[in-house]
């Protein structure tokens, strides 16, 4: 399945989005950053254009996600003046339960898709990191609203 496939390909560009961001290239770094974080877009697409949806991509499209947001974030952290230590914190947080809720669910057989709370919480850490990766003013702001948003989306997930 070609969506899976390009799941499959942001992961693997992660660590060298990483490896850029740690060699001071971020211009390169966000050039791929952005590949990925577009890659997101269009693997639901064609997935739905293709009709090749399945419970394996449900589950692997947010991983890849969440992996992204994360790694990236992380590596953000080495440098104090993004200040994104404890957004990145609850933010890993919030991953970490939904994803053990998800995982839970799973094995009961009961597939979560992300939700459309989920993704707009995707789109708002992806827009905040990619502020983040190129020093945007109010890229911290943006990643708090992110936070916001990800607590909310995470309370929607635990009430199901």
């Amino acid at each position: 399945m070609i969506a899976n496939i390009i799941t499959f390909l942001r992961i693997l560009l992660i660590p060298l989005i990483i490896g850029l961001l740690l060699s001071n290239q971020v211009y390169w770094a966000f050039a791929l950053f952005l590949l990925a974080a577009l890659s997101d877009w269009l693997d639901g697409y064609l997935a739905r254009r293709l009709k090749q949806v399945s419970d394996f991509g449900k589950f692997l499209d947010p991983l890849a996600d969440k992996i992204l947001v994360i790694s990236i974030l992380v590596v953000l952290m080495i440098e104090p003046r993004h200040g994104v230590a404890v957004p990145t914190i609850i933010i890993v947080g919030r991953e970490f339960g939904v994803s053990v809720l998800r995982i839970w669910k799973a094995k009961q057989g009961n597939i979560m898709p992300a939700s459309r709370l989920a993704k707009i919480k995707t789109v708002v850490q992806l827009i905040a990191v990619g502020m983040l990766i190129l020093s945007i003013p109010y890229a911290t702001a943006v990643l708090w609203l992110a936070v916001l948003v990800s607590i909310v989306s995470g309370i929607e997930y635990a009430k199901k």
